[in-house]
C-alpha cells in the first residue's frame, strides 16, 4: 500500500525530491574530484611551507588519485554488500575527517596521509553515487539528463577545482582549498540518510585478492614512474616497481577470469560501445592531467601569476565543458556518440598539441586561452556521452561495479598519465645539466607533447564507436 502511495504522489514534490537528491550525489561528486586538482594551485606554496623536493612535489596529486583509483572497484563491490547509501555516507564522512586533518598538516609526510585517507573515503564513496543516480532516476529522460549533469561534474570538477583552489590560496591559505571540504561533506552526511532512498542491496562479496593485487599492481607502477623521474629507468628500485607491477597487474586479470563474483565483471564489457567509453575515460585523463598539473606551474613560477589569476584562467574551459553537458542529452540520441566523440578527441589533441609550442614569453592570448578553449570544448564533446552509454543500460545488479570501473578508469588513467608526463619532464631537465627557465619549460613542452599522443588515443578509440546505441536514445 505504501509502494501504491508514493507512485501515485504529486508530480511536483516527486520531481522537488528528486532534485534534491541529485544535488546531494552531485555535490558529493563534485566534491570528490575536485580534489584531484583543488592543491594544483597552492603546490608552490606547499612546497615553500612544508619542504618538498620538486618531483616528490607530485605525491601531494598522486596519493590521492591512486589510492581512490585502486580502491574504487572494492569500494563499488563493497557498496553491493553493504548498502550503496550506507558506503556513500561512511564514505564522505571519512573524507571529510581527512581533509580536516590535512588541512591542519605540519610536514610533508602528515599531508600525504590525510591525502590517502581522502582516497579511501573517496573510493568508498564514489561507485555509490553514479550508481544512485542510476537507481534512483529510472526513467530514460531523466536518467539521461542526471547522468549527463554527473559527466559535467566528472570533466568539470578538474577545472572548477583549479578555480576554487586560486580562489581560496589567494585570499586565505593553501589550507583553506582542504577545509572547504567540511561543511560540504557535513551537510551531505546529514541529508543524506534522510533524502537518498536505498536501493535493494545484491548479494555480493568483496574479492579482497582482486583488491589487493589491482591495487598494489597500480600503485608499483606509478612509483615507478615517478621514481624514474627522478633516479631514472636504470635504477633498480625503479625496474624492481616496474616488474612487480606488472607481475600483479597480471595476477589481477587472472584473479578476476577465475572468480565467481569478480570486481571487474567481464559482462560489462561485451557491448562494445561500453567498452570504448571505458578506454577513452583511460585515455581523456592522462591527457587532460598535463594541463592541470604543468600549466599550472607555468603560469606561476614562468609568467609569474598569482594564485587567484591561475585559478580563474582555467574558468573559459570550466564554462564550456558545463555548457556541452547541457547539449548532449539533445545530441546524443540524434547523431549517437561516434561524430561527439570523434569532434571532441580532436580538439583535445590540437588543444595539448598546441601547448607543446609554449615558450618563457608565451603570452595567455592566444597561447594559453587557445589551448583552454579548444581543452572546454573538446573534453565536454568526448566524456559527457560516456557516463550515459556506460550506465544508461546496465543491469541494476551492476550498477556499482560499472560506476566502479568507470571511475576507476578516469583516476587510474590520470594517476599513471601524471607518473608518465612527471618522469618526461624529469628526464628532459636532469638531462641537460642546468637550471632555469627556459629548461622547465622544455620539460613542459616534453610532457604536453607526449600528452597529445595520450589524447590521439582518444580519438582512435572514438573511430571504433558504433554509429547509433540504444542507449543513448533516451
Amino acid at each position: 500500500m505504501s509502494h501504491q502511495t508514493l507512485d501515485r504522489a504529486p508530480a511536483p514534490a516527486a520531481r522537488t525530491r528528486s532534485g534534491l537528491v541529485l544535488a546531494i550525489i552531485l555535490t558529493c561528486q563534485l566534491m570528490l574530484i575536485l580534489d584531484a586538482t583543488v592543491m594544483n594551485v597552492a603546490l608552490p606554496r606547499i612546497q615553500n611551507d612544508l619542504g618538498f623536493t620538486p618531483t616528490g612535489l607530485s605525491w601531494v596529486m598522486t596519493a590521492y588519485s591512486l589510492v581512490f583509483g585502486g580502491l574504487l572497484l572494492l569500494g563499488g563491490r563493497a557498496g553491493d554488500l553493504f548498502g550503496r547509501r550506507r558506503m556513500f555516507v561512511a564514505g564522505t564522512a571519512l573524507f571529510t575527517l581527512a581533509s580536516l586533518a590535512g588541512g591542519l598538516a605540519n610536514s610533508a609526510g602528515l599531508l600525504i596521509a590525510a591525502r590517502v585517507l581522502q582516497g579511501v573515503g573517496a573510493a568508498m564513496a564514489g561507485p555509490s553515487t553514479l550508481a544512485l543516480v542510476t537507481t534512483t532516476f529510472t526513467e530514460a529522460k531523466a536518467r539521461v539528463r542526471a547522468l549527463s549533469l554527473f559527466s559535467a561534474m566528472s570533466s568539470g570538477g578538474f577545472a572548477i577545482g583549479l578555480i576554487v583552489g586560486g580562489l581560496l590560496t589567494e585570499w586565505i591559505s593553501w589550507r583553506a582549498a582542504l577545509f572547504i571540504n567540511v561543511p560540504f561533506g557535513l551537510a551531505i552526511v546529514l541529508l543524506a540518510p534522510r533524502f537518498v532512498p536505498e536501493p535493494e542491496r545484491r548479494r555480493a562479496h568483496l574479492d579482497l585478492p582482486g583488491a589487493i593485487t589491482g591495487t598494489l599492481g597500480v600503485g608499483s607502477l606509478v612509483f615507478a614512474f615517478t621514481h624514474a623521474a627522478s633516479d631514472g629507468w636504470v635504477n633498480p628500485v625503479t625496474l624492481g616497481s616496474l616488474a612487480a607491477g606488472l607481475v600483479l597487474l597480471a595476477g589481477f586479470v587472472a584473479i578476476e577470469a577465475r572468480t565467481a563474483m569478480p570486481l571487474v565483471p567481464l559482462r560489462l564489457f561485451a557491448d562494445r560501445n561500453r567498452s570504448a567509453a571505458y578506454v577513452s575515460f583511460f585515455f581523456g585523463p592522462m591527457a587532460m592531467m598535463s594541463m592541470f598539473f604543468f600549466l599550472t606551474q607555468f603560469m606561476q613560477d614562468i609568467r609569474h601569476f598569482a594564485a587567484l589569476a591561475t585559478g580563474f584562467a582555467f574558468l573559459p574551459m570550466a564554462v564550456l565543458i558545463f555548457t556541452m553537458s547541457r547539449l548532449v542529452p539533445r545530441l546524443l540520441p540524434r547523431y549517437g556518440p561516434k561524430p561527439l566523440a570523434v569532434t571532441g578527441s580532436l580538439l583535445m589533441v590540437s588543444g595539448v598539441g598546441w601547448l607543446a609550442m609554449l615558450t618563457t614569453d608565451s603570452a595567455y592570448f592566444p597561447a594559453l586561452f587557445g589551448p583552454l578553449l579548444l581543452m572546454g570544448l573538446g573534453g565536454g564533446l568526448a566524456f559527457a556521452p560516456l557516463n550515459v552509454i556506460v550506465m544508461a543500460t546496465v543491469p541494476t545488479e551492476d550498477a556499482g561495479a560499472a560506476g566502479g570501473v568507470l571511475q576507476t578508469m578516469q583516476q587510474v588513467g590520470s594517476t599513471l598519465g601524471l607518473g608518465v608526463l612527471v618522469t618526461v619532464f624529469g628526464s628532459v631537465t636532469r638531462s641537460a645539466g642546468t637550471t632555469g627557465a627556459q629548461l622547465t619549460v622544455d620539460g613542459m613542452t616534453a610532457a604536453f607533447a607526449t600528452a597529445a599522443v595520450f589524447a590521439a588515443g582518444t580519438f582512435l578509440v572514438a573511430l571504433t564507436f558504433r554509429r547509433a546505441t540504444a542507449s543513448a536514445r533516451p
